[in-house]
């Protein structure tokens, strides 16, 4: 269901107060809004998250280039993402605090600005500045974090139920989608100029036509717009501690392992398939650049492809089996998890054998991987109130990226650091120290799979008091809100 009610004023706030934090407290019908600005807002929301994840990516397209061209050492090379992450989930719970409390639009709109303008700045750094560079990306997580905060719950006050799925599954195939599409500009534009450089050149102008549409078709409705949720004014109201359940802590537990295996997976795997070409004789090592960037073309279109079926799979299996099973989204991640973990280590450990196979496992497991995306947003959005949703994007985006792939990519690099100093000084040690530096990704998936069967055990009982009138935290203008919206006429559409 969309909904449809007078069109937003200058802002894109809803109603003549163009305040957009407003539900009429006594009513039980949704906000409303054309079915064609919803769509044309999900639209532009998918372009924009498209673009957020090509931008977390695309160094690891150009990864060999970059450590070339400012001389770093694998070692420090991960901590390029781990300021990326740290810069993000430091400011996310910022933006959680004033997507709950402002203007989300306003706020999406200078998360777009700050990351374009990092990124395009990056481009013109020289190579004895190489610390501007690792800044530069700290002010990308920065703007980052304001789209992987808000985004999710603008999409979750404009639509609800099966919609709301479907919705969040194509919003969440972009992440995998413009995962892979970074490697692929990355090394697409690095053959085309020999020169990593135009690679951040080119993002910001797609950027700009996403802040364009931003602005022109995305609005910014009530928070929990879509939802019937019946308060009565004056009901007393719980803390925001207080509303947290346990479905939504060991779901985010299970994020973070998540997080962790993607975040090194998608940093490292291009240089692993590369080195693992070195070693199976089918190229020459890389000594200087431009470096060949076959295996990060390979690795974005397999991420890609495997990325929309995960996804669009993920979501429909369980907008299917929660027909039958209300624990349905729990289950399927806590499944697919379990499988990805195997699928993964005979990944690794057949890549000095043979590379098909090592493919074959790697595309398994990304596509089992990918099948969370869609369904952890939609458990999210179930076991918390509307009220308190951007922070808890923002706490979820903070664990997650805190214990998960802030540190993966370094970590990662370090332990191949460490095993390879005490070996001989071989492009073969060097790759075999990268294959198990990566093999403790397999046991963290694993204990992922593990939390999200805790998360089955307390769904129901957690979506039940979500659903109970009266609580929540208040909104710092509540009682404008009442005052401006009591007389507010809605009107229900269905698609």
């Amino acid at each position: 269901m969309s909904a449809e009610c007078r069109e937003p004023g200058p802002g894109g706030h809803s109603g003549a107060s163009g305040s957009g934090a407003c539900l009429p407290r006594s009513t039980s019908a949704p906000w409303c809004l054309p079915r064609w600005r919803a769509r044309a807002a999900a639209a532009v929301l998918c372009y924009v998250n498209l673009l957020n994840y090509m931008n977390w990516f695309i160094v690891a397209g150009m990864l060999l280039d970059i450590q070339n061209f400012f001389q770093i050492q694998d070692s420090n090379a991960g901590l390029l993402q781990t300021v990326f992450i740290c810069c993000l989930l430091l400011s996310a719970p910022v933006f959680g605090y004033l997507g709950d409390r402002h203007s989300r639009k306003a706020t999406l709109s200078i998360g777009i600005l700050l990351w374009s303008g990092a990124g395009l700045a990056s481009s013109f750094i020289s190579p004895q500045y190489s610390w501007l560079f690792f800044l530069s990306r700290g002010v990308v997580g920065i703007g980052s974090a304001s789209y992987s905060t808000i985004a999710p719950t603008v999409l979750g006050d404009l639509f609800v139920r099966d919609q709301r799925t479907r919705v969040l599954a194509i919003f969440y195939i972009f992440i995998p989608v413009g995962s892979g599409l970074g490697y692929v500009l990355g090394s697409a534009v690095l053959q085309l100029t020999g020169n990593w450089r135009w690679g951040f050149r080119v993002m910001p102008c797609l950027e700009a036509v996403a802040l364009i549409l931003l602005i022109a078709l995305v609005p910014d409705p009530p928070r929990g717009a879509a939802e019937k949720q019946e308060e009565a004014v004056g009901t007393p109201r719980s803390s925001w501690c207080e509303d947290v359940s346990w479905s939504f802590v060991w779901s985010t537990l299970g994020v973070t392992a998540i997080a962790f295996v993607t975040g090194a997976l998608g940093f490292w795997a291009p240089k692993f398939l590369f080195e693992a070409r070195v070693v199976h004789g089918l190229q020459p090592p890389c000594l200087q650049d431009p470096c060949n960037s076959q295996d990060s073309l390979i690795f974005g279109i397999l991420t890609v492809v495997t990325g929309i079926i995960g996804v669009v799979l993920g979501a429909e299996a369980s907008r299917r089996y929660k027909k039958v099973n209300p624990r349905a989204e729990p289950l399927i991640c806590a499944c697919s998890l379990l499988t990805a973990a195997p699928c993964l280590y005979l990944a690794l450990v057949l890549a000095p054998v043979t590379l098909l196979a090592s493919y074959v496992f790697l595309a398994l497991g990304e596509l089992l991987l990918s099948c969370n995306w869609a369904v952890v947003a939609d458990i999210l959005l179930s076991v918390v109130l509307p009220r308190c949703r951007g922070t808890a994007e923002a706490l979820q985006i903070t664990v997650g990226h805190v214990l998960g792939d802030a540190g993966s990519p370094y970590v990662t690099g370090l332990i191949s650091g460490i095993l390879r100093a005490g070996r001989p000084d071989s492009y073969l040690q060097s790759f075999l120290s990268l294959q198990q530096s990566f093999l403790c990704c397999t046991f963290v998936i694993a204990l992922g799979g593990g939390c999200f069967l805790l998360t089955a055990l307390r769904l129901e009982g957690d979506q039940a008091l979500a659903r109970q009138p009266g609580t929540g935290t208040p909104d710092s203008k509540d009682a404008e809100s009442r005052a401006l919206l009591s007389g507010t006429r809605v009107a229900a559409e269905d698609p």
